[in-house]
């Protein structure tokens, strides 16, 4: 506030009391939220209502058992685009699940982010990999868009807080193992 005094006064135009009722106008920033692909910000302002506090319920990449496993298969030429694909979702990829939404944070910077609300939730599958130390987890929103999140460890607690925080909860349909 103090530079914005500093900067309304270099202006011979404005007196002190326009000053004040501009000082006074100002509202601070409460929270910073991303809220589609790109990255912009959204201010809210200082009311009397308590704001939702977005508290992480999970926060990781993919697993690291699937990282080993495809690099142990990469020496074969046949496995080693898979191998390729594994490792840049390793380094390039975030699963955030909070009480607010779900994000996807991908990209070389993190700028590529995908995010939505429980409330839009139809369905929630899981894929079980390996020996089911890790998973697939296939979101099914209700405009019928499938988010596919793999090689998420916790897959199926995961699975159940998204279908706990959607508006009208189903049942968890589970597949068959596949692959190892």
């Amino acid at each position: 506030m103090y530079l914005l005094e500093i900067s309304l006064r270099s202006l011979s135009y404005i007196d002190k009391t326009q000053l004040a009722e501009i000082a006074h106008s100002i509202r601070p920033i409460t929270r910073l939220h991303v809220s589609s692909s790109r990255l912009s910000t959204t201010t809210a302002t200082f009311s009397s209502k308590k704001v939702n506090e977005e508290t992480i319920f999970f926060d990781g990449g993919a697993h690291y058992g699937d990282l080993i496993e495809d690099l142990l298969l990469g020496f074969t030429l046949l496995w080693l685009p898979l191998t390729l694909a594994t490792v840049l979702r390793a380094f390039y990829l975030r699963y955030r699940f909070t009480n607010l939404r779900v994000s996807v944070i991908s990209g070389l910077t993190g700028h590529d982010l995908s995010d939505f609300s429980y409330e839009v939730i139809k369905d929630v599958q899981v894929v079980p990999r390996f020996i089911a130390e890790w998973g697939d987890i296939i979101i099914t929103l209700k405009d019928g868009t499938k988010v596919d999140l793999r090689s998420v460890s916790k897959f199926r607690e995961i699975a159940k807080y998204c279908l706990s925080m959607a508006e009208k909860p189903t049942i968890l349909k589970k597949t068959g193992p596949k692959g190892f």
